[in-house]
């Protein structure tokens, strides 16, 4: 049996997830459904954990789910993290740039270095693409970083021009990497549904659905305030499946080569969202 919480899964957030998920097995061993004791983290928590016929629960990202998973896993639900400006279940990426950088919007960046944690990452790659299409611009990936932590950071070392960070994770990261003050937030890509809560396939979702609603509800506030959890939700699958996936980065970067020279793509294995 597998279960996994890895897409919120840094500093504080980690012991919260540990209580959160005592709280879901609980339910779920009340609800007849058998569970691990711990959670799994590394590696084994992403692409392993998704694939797995053993799996109980996890969340993954709605790139990943839409372009390879909903067939072969049962969706459960989505988390509702209280982003602002977003309906409860969906959230959005914050576009950030150096502190110094004179440029103030996201259209001032046309052509300028994006670093983005992975290549099926909603919020690092296809939302940043997607708005900067709808913009009539482009931005360029100069590198993978394999987190978003470390695509902030290589925009603060000068390493790239921008970043587009997870909403929840850029809220996470201002309470815990001073580093971030090193950055500003220069804009935001629309709302897309968040990141789903999946199980394995063949499963009966509204158990675990149940047992994750009592579990958040359940939750101590200043846990909840910490991971800004209010509850979950159900959003029909098509609408995940409609959000538009844009060029993958090597066709993005040959564009923006024909205009001019640019680093090689640096790489990284990397969880994503």
């Amino acid at each position: 049996m597998i279960a996994s919480l890895g897409m919120y899964d840094f500093g504080a957030a980690a012991a919260v997830n540990d209580r959160l998920w005592s709280l879901i097995r609980d339910g779920l061993l009340a609800r007849g459904i058998d569970a691990p004791k711990a959670l799994t983290r590394g590696e084994g928590a992403y692409w392993q954990a998704w694939q797995s016929p053993d799996l109980i629960l996890s969340q993954t990202c709605g790139y990943p789910f839409r372009a390879r998973l909903h067939p072969s896993v049962t969706y459960v639900g989505t988390p509702d993290f209280g982003v602002e400006g977003c309906d409860p279940g969906h959230y959005r990426s914050v576009f950030v740039a150096r502190a110094d950088d004179k440029r103030s919007t996201v259209r001032d960046f046309d052509g300028a270095r994006l670093a983005y944690n992975e290549a099926l990452s909603q919020s690092g790659w296809a939302a940043p693409q997607t708005h900067a299409a709808d913009l009539g611009i482009r931005l360029c990936p100069a590198l993978q970083t394999g987190a978003h932590q470390l695509s902030a950071r290589a925009v603060a070392e000068g390493r790239a021009d921008l970043a587009a960070l997870d909403a929840v994770t850029f809220r996470l990261l201002q309470a815990e990497d001073p580093g971030m003050a090193r950055l500003k937030p220069v804009g935001l890509t629309p709302p897309t549904p968040g990141l789903p809560y999946i199980t394995g396939p063949g499963r009966d979702p509204a158990p675990i659905f149940a047992a994750l609603a009592a579990a958040i509800a359940a939750l101590a506030p200043r846990d909840r305030a910490i991971l800004g959890l209010k509850g979950i939700l159900r959003i029909p699958v098509e609408a995940y499946l409609s959000v538009p996936n844009p060029p993958p980065p090597e066709q993005i970067a040959a564009s923006c080569k024909a205009d001019r020279p640019s680093r090689p793509a640096e790489t990284a294995d990397s969880p994503l969202h």
